[in-house]
């Protein structure tokens, strides 16, 4: 048995008031990667539903923290802690990509995503995956804390199940194929 371990985490708000929403695009494609591998979530001791399984012969965690957004580093930090992933990918949303690009990147900055400075700050370092699903910026003056929690439009409903099969294939590369693979798949 192989010894690495991707601890995928999809970021989202709990609840059915938020499922439908822009901000929970994370929880959306970890849904559809539990499907691939056949799990259902299941409340673990480090504050997220977790499913354990394989993508194409890679063991996989995938970590839903049930945790509000600003709050998911401490379950996520105690996943880590647990599973002792070689990988950490963090799936959400990103204001500054149309909606449905993909981008994939190591490391790097937070650009205002509390999700990401909270994970940050409780795994002490910068130095993980991050899939960015693009939701676009809010038009006119709306703001875009609001606009996030907002579900997505009619129009990008329709091709949403499309989307998220495309967003997991990306995390799917990304953990079997690696970064830049993935990267010159899927940007």
């Amino acid at each position: 048995m192989d010894a690495d371990l991707a601890l995928i985490v999809g970021l989202g708000n709990p609840g059915p008031k938020y499922e439908g929403n822009r901000h929970n695009i994370g929880f959306l494609v970890l849904d559809e990667l539990a499907a691939r591998v056949g799990g259902k979530f299941k409340a673990h001791k480090s504050g997220a539903e977790i499913v354990e399984g394989r993508l194409s012969g890679h063991r996989v965690v995938l970590a839903k923290p049930r945790s509000f957004m600003n709050l998911s580093g401490g379950p996520v930090a105690s996943a880590v802690k647990f599973f002792k992933p070689t990988t950490v990918v963090v799936i959400h949303d990103e204001l500054d990509l149309p909606f449905a690009a993909l981008r994939m990147k190591f490391g790097g900055g937070d650009n205002g995503h509390n999700g990401l400075r909270s994970i940050t700050k409780s795994l002490g370092t910068k130095d993980y995956h991050r899939l960015r699903f693009g939701v676009d910026r809010p038009s006119g003056r709306q703001d875009p804390a609001d606009y996030v929690l907002k579900d997505f439009s009619t129009v990008e409903r329709k091709q949403l199940a499309l989307e998220i099969d495309r967003a997991a294939d990306a995390a799917e590369a990304l953990v079997t194929k690696g970064l830049e693979a993935a990267q010159n798949a899927f940007h």
